[in-house]
């Protein structure tokens, strides 16, 4: 299940005394406990949720950039769109790869890319949870990790303001949403890490990782930056001292990664071209008025997000996870974490949240200017920073409820936090059906007219009619009555014409 956690077993049942999780005496299967199967039922609620969202995938086509994308990878390759990056657009050539990757199978990879996203930020999520719990030496009954992965993933994906540009907008996610999942997973080798080998191995992990975020999201970067030097301050505090030489190195180390893909990143021909085209150069980034804009336009998102009533479902997947662990009767290896403080250890997640959020915001304010505070996808750099931080929140608060309540207390809080995940996943759902209603719709009318396009190039035409078919906010040719022409120079050489023109009905 966790990446380098060969040697990990899962925790056995309270009654369990054959050895093999699941198995009792003879070999035979057993019935699972209440518990795991409570929390499996729960959990079944955000991934049938997920598995839903995938399945609306097959509705996505391409649109906005994609326009332009797709005709360099079809006649240059993954290569070409690299150097596209690099050269002309920002200097995020590991955007470019990823993006690439994608479009190498036009509509195919677009249809595809929701499920494979979701798959992976699951996988991860999953993952860091059971690590995160193993190095804490608490042990849970099976269920409660992936109760907290599914949900957090959920609400990380679809319970943004877009959820079309967090998850079915191939170029938006692979720079905002799947950037901190990746730059997560290089957490996962240092957390499973056991022998001087696998330590190695972490760092050289980091240190790619970190390279690659550098270029692949600048906001993403300052998200990582945050946290590792957060690690580094705090550092001592939160693990042994036997533990801390390799924290060290570790955060050191992917500071010192993501530092190196920034430089690539901002010395590129593309970021060059991009900050001379909206005037974002360093000064107007520390001018006092953008600092100042920049913490107006963080607020907005903040109370947006705070108000959002469905982020209540990850406090309380947290909150389960806390009121179910126990401390391990069996440690593996020697003790790494600290015993838990968990004031300060709020405050440092909080503040973390805090501080990279408004990095982040006077790092796009240039760019985006007041629509900072609306452009949805550009959040979730930091949102998944702020979902895992809930999560916590909420398993601290359900281990002090566990620790001092008395029996009817704990069961309480059990119920009322099942509730509100329930309600919370039931939540998303009544968005998400009006969104696919939406993509079904407009996959409709581009295939209809994509047919109609294919077959004017096919006959040896020119110029063709185009008519926007926009979903969800994206970028379409000829908007704003037609004043607005872009993508359509894109689209006229996705279909091999000369040009397109505007027009009004449908083929």
């Amino acid at each position: 299940m966790a990446v380098g956690a060969s040697h990990m077993t899962l925790p056995r049942e309270p009654d369990d005394s054959s050895g093999q999780p699941g198995r009792g005496r003879g070999g035979r299967w057993r019935l699972l406990s209440p518990v795991t199967a409570g929390a499996l039922l729960l959990a079944a609620l955000p991934l049938a949720l997920l598995a839903a969202a995938a399945w609306l995938g097959r509705h996505v086509r391409p649109s906005a950039d994609e326009w332009c994308f797709l005709p360099v990878v079809r006649d240059q390759g993954i290569g070409g769109m690299i150097g596209k990056f690099y050269v002309t657009d920002n200097g995020r050539v590991g955007n470019g790869l990823l993006v690439g990757l994608y479009a190498q199978f036009p509509v195919a990879g677009h249809q595809w890319y929701a499920a494979v996203s979701t798959l992976v930020v699951v996988a991860v999520l999953w993952a860091l949870v059971v690590l995160v719990l193993r190095r804490a030496r608490q042990s849970a009954p099976r269920g409660p990790a992936l109760l907290v992965a599914a949900m957090v993933t959920a609400v990380f994906l679809l319970a943004t303001p877009n959820t079309y540009k967090t998850l079915y907008w191939p170029a938006g996610s692979v720079s905002h949403t799947v950037a901190p999942v990746l730059a997560c997973a290089a957490a996962l080798p240092a957390l499973a890490a056991g022998g001087r080998r696998s330590r190695v191995a972490a760092l050289a992990v980091v240190a790619a990782a970190g390279v690659f975020t550098g270029t692949l999201s600048e906001e993403t970067s300052v998200v990582v930056l945050v946290v590792l030097g957060g690690l580094l301050l705090l550092g001592r505090r939160l693990v042994t001292d036997r533990a801390w030489p390799f924290l060290r190195t570790w955060a050191l180390t992917g500071a010192a990664g993501v530092a190196v893909g920034t430089a690539v990143l901002m010395t590129s021909p593309g970021s060059l071209r991009r900050r001379e085209r909206f005037g974002a150069g360093t000064t107007s980034i520390l001018a006092p008025d953008s600092l100042l804009a920049s913490a107006r336009g963080f607020a907005r998102i903040a109370a947006t997000v705070l108000t959002t009533w469905e982020y209540g479902g990850v406090l309380a997947a947290g909150v389960l996870l806390g009121l179910l662990v126990r401390p391990a009767r069996t440690g593996d290896g020697p003790a790494v974490l600290r015993p838990c403080r968990p004031l300060p250890l709020a405050c440092a997640g909080v503040l973390a949240v805090l501080v990279s959020g408004y990095l982040c915001t006077v790092v796009t304010y240039p760019v985006f200017g007041p629509r900072v505070a609306t452009a949805a996808r550009t959040w979730n750099d930091y949102l998944l920073l702020y979902v895992l931080v809930l999560a916590g929140l909420g398993a601290l608060l359900g281990r002090a409820l566990r620790r001092r309540g008395t029996r009817p207390g704990p069961v309480a809080a059990a119920a009322a936090t099942a509730v509100l995940y329930a309600a919370s996943a039931v939540g998303l759902a009544v968005p998400l059906h009006h969104l696919g209603q939406d993509m079904r719709v407009r996959a409709g009318q581009w295939d209809r007219q994509d047919a109609s396009l294919r077959a004017a190039a096919a006959r040896g035409a020119e110029v063709a009619p185009y008519t926007p078919t926009p979903v969800a906010g994206m970028l379409e040719p000829f908007r704003a009555g037609g004043r607005i022409a872009w993508p359509a120079r894109c689209v006229a050489e996705y279909y091999r014409l000369e040009r397109i023109t505007r027009s009004t009905r449908l083929p």
